[in-house]
């Protein structure tokens, strides 16, 4: 029960980051064009800017992680610091002030960096401390899939009952509504924060003495291997944002299906959970370079589906149901080898990183998704889109690449590095080898 107690407190972490995460990921670009009152391009633009502004904060979190030695640990006092400002800048971003154009994007601009800062502090240390929780590989990997079954409970709220919430609050003003729904997952989210800090406990030291150690140093920890998984998150997340914000458009606009929405949402979150609940149990018999090859090939299946039976219903919920599954392992896994390659660069490079591993992770993932909604605006301006209006057959084909054709692209680029990717082969090696430096620092001592 206790171990059980840990899972669930580390896991609901990533809930309620991704009660705001996902709505960013999902909602975003939506209520800044239909709501807020800005262009598509100059949303696109904004959210680049400010994602890649981002990214270096993530690179200055892990450094600051790295160097942080508490009687809590290295990441879990940045649960408590975090949490506050993290619910107060998720009011401000979806707060309208009465200003002109020029001042609105201002302020946009301003909130969003913050709440994306504020995500930084909370969110790296969720990503640095599972090496630091337990040396068991298999807890690991049941950890790894709680925070991501977690995340996925935190992705289908938001994309379940944040529609009928803004309705509920704004009773016909979207604006109020999106303020008081984002209210209230803000101060969610903060409360999850607190219980995170209460539940976990980093109780596994790294295998080399703490010193203060030069920028410089820190970057030669880093090994090719990290590189490959700092790629794998730059295009996940780049899927990532591509679907759960191009969906919107798609059946909104391509289908005219605007009564499936929360349908949409539900069963393209909640068709995951099956996978991340079997990867521990497949994760013991298969390798992950094996299951990623298997994520990719289901969504790639699932979204071409989607495309060849746009006219079918059943066509439509199955194709939703397998790119659940597969975009879901492709995220489950991409998160599972974060740990090897942290012990990694202890067994090769003997370097303790994990805080900027963490940060080159979030440096990716901020810039592709940065990246990403640049592109999204670009081809929406492009194809002539309008926002609330009947779309021209180009803009209907514009939205058709951004949701069917860019995952496909990126999936294969997915594929790419996970052929790199070598870790499996030496997980057993690494662990061993790991156990015994720490016996000997035990031992000095």
């Amino acid at each position: 029960m206790r171990k059980w107690g840990k899972r669930i407190g580390y896991g609901i972490g990533d809930l309620g980051c991704n009660l705001v995460f996902s709505t960013m990921a999902s909602y975003l670009m939506v209520f800044y064009t239909d709501v807020f009152g800005i262009t598509a391009a100059a949303a696109g633009t904004m959210m680049l800017v400010t994602e890649f502004i981002d990214a270096f904060t993530d690179t200055g979190m892990g450094l600051i992680v790295d160097r942080t030695h508490t009687k809590w640990g290295q990441g879990r006092p940045y649960f408590l610091l975090g949490a506050i400002p993290f619910a107060i800048f998720t009011f401000l971003t979806f707060y309208i002030p009465d200003l002109g154009s020029g001042g609105k994007l201002v302020w946009a601009y301003v909130t969003y960096c913050l709440l994306c800062t504020a995500y930084t502090v909370v969110n790296i240390p969720l990503n640095t401390i599972v090496p630091r929780l337990t040396s068991d590989v298999h807890e690991r990997d049941i950890l790894v899939s709680t925070r991501m079954v977690c995340a996925l409970a935190g992705t289908a709220i938001v994309m379940s009952i944040t529609e009928p919430m803004v309705r509920f609050w704004g009773k016909g003003n979207e604006a109020r509504g999106y303020l008081g729904t984002m209210t209230i997952y803000g101060i969610a989210a903060m409360c999850i924060f607190f219980v995170t800090f209460a539940s976990t406990k980093e109780v596994v030291p790294p295998t080399i003495s703490q010193k203060h150690s030069s920028l410089r140093e820190d970057f030669k920890g880093l090994t090719g291997q990290a590189w490959i998984l700092f790629l794998l998150n730059l295009f996940y997340f780049s899927l990532y944002v591509v679907r759960s914000t191009t969906v919107l458009y798609y059946f909104k606009y391509n289908l005219g299906r605007t009564e499936w929405m929360s349908l949409v949402g539900i069963l393209g979150i909640l068709s995951g959970l099956p996978m991340l609940l079997l990867l521990p149990a497949l994760e013991r018999k298969y390798s992950k370079r094996s299951l990623m090859f298997f994520s990719i090939l289901l969504y790639i299946a699932g979204d071409l589906l989607i495309f060849a039976g746009k006219n079918s219903a059943a066509c439509l919920l199955i194709g939703l149901v397998v790119t659940g599954l597969g975009i879901y392992g492709i995220f489950g896994i991409t998160f599972a080898m974060q740990p090897d390659v942290i012990d990694y660069s202890e067994y090769r490079k003997n370097a303790s990183v994990a805080g900027l591993i963490a940060a080159f992770q979030g440096f990716f993932v901020k810039g592709g998704m940065g990246l990403t909604s640049f592109i999204i605006g670009v081809f929406l301006k492009n194809g002539g889109y309008v926002a609330n209006a009947e779309q021209t057959p180009k803009a209907l084909s514009y939205i058709q690449i951004c949701f069917i054709w860019i995952p496909i692209a990126l999936c294969v680029l997915i594929a790419l590095c996970t052929y790199f990717y070598k870790l499996d082969g030496l997980r057993d090696k690494m662990t061993l080898e790991l156990e015994k430096r720490r016996k000997d620092m035990s031992n000095e001592i």
